[in-house]
């Protein structure tokens, strides 16, 4: 559940998925680790696991509390991966409390309804040159969602602390979604998050260095990013609209999964 994170934008299975491309096909790291703890289900002599994926681009944490909360429940499914709150948080006058508040409403229903529960932390935006203003507000719901881990036992994927999402390179074009390798070493940290990997710092360890980038390549493809991709971003948020706006979840009832 949760918004364009989950849904897997930009990762094409096909390999053409991206800003230029929005309705090619998606992966995304919850498919990676479905298709991962399927492949171990089968090799355990048990059926693959049957799999959905309700998550929709733009979705703030309110209507994915509200819609694919009770969908969820309503498919009855062992294991969700509830990771929202980002889109929320890119606004100015968000209320971290209020979203944990809201986040750990959900969790507590699932729980009690005996689901297990996988909480996503938000990315240290350190390196972002607009998005880092948010960075102070996204350590408070950092703090917020580990203390609710805590409190209804729930797992962690524990995003803020993965040293490769450092590298722009795991980053597609608009900067806000990941590439396909991005996602793959998400679906690694997944498995880490929930006990079924150990902790082994290889998969994390950063790319190899590249050249510094001369100042004036950078303040051009800065002056790039903000004219293709936030501009158009801030004109639909004025007009109350948003990139899942008719768009409905890409996988919304559980399927067994193919490995890969």
């Amino acid at each position: 559940m949760g918004d364009s994170f989950t849904e897997g934008l930009w990762d094409g299975p096909d390999g053409d998925a991206g800003p230029e491309n929005p309705d090619a096909p998606l992966r995304g790291w919850a498919d990676v680790l479905a298709s991962q703890l399927s492949a171990r289900r089968v090799a355990a002599g048990d059926a693959p696991l049957e799999y959905a994926n309700l998550a929709v681009r733009g979705r703030l944490l309110r209507p994915i509390v509200t819609h694919q909360v009770p969908a969820a429940l309503g498919l009855g499914a062992d294991l969700v991966s509830l990771v929202g709150g980002g889109n929320d948080i890119l606004r100015p006058a968000a209320d971290v409390d209020r979203l944990a508040r809201e986040l750990e409403s959900a969790v507590v229903r699932l729980r009690a309804a005996g689901v297990d529960v996988l909480l996503g932390t938000g990315v240290d935006a350190a390196g972002s040159p607009l998005v880092k203003a948010t960075r102070s507000r996204v350590a408070v719901y950092n703090a917020h969602i580990w203390s609710m881990a805590r409190r209804h036992g729930a797992y962690v994927v524990d995003l803020w602390g993965m040293r490769s999402l450092m590298d722009w390179r795991m980053w597609a074009e608009d900067r806000i979604h990941l590439t396909t390798d991005g996602h793959a070493r998400v679906a690694q940290a997944a498995l880490v998050g929930l006990g079924l990997a150990p902790d082994d710092e290889r998969w994390d360890d950063p790319l190899a260095p590249q050249p510094p980038t001369p100042r004036l390549e950078q303040l051009r493809g800065d002056a790039a990013w903000v004219r293709t991709h936030v501009y158009p971003w801030a004109t639909r948020r004025l007009r109350g609209r948003s990139s899942g706006d008719q768009r409905t979840a890409k996988r919304p009832v559980p399927a067994p999964v193919e490995t890969v």
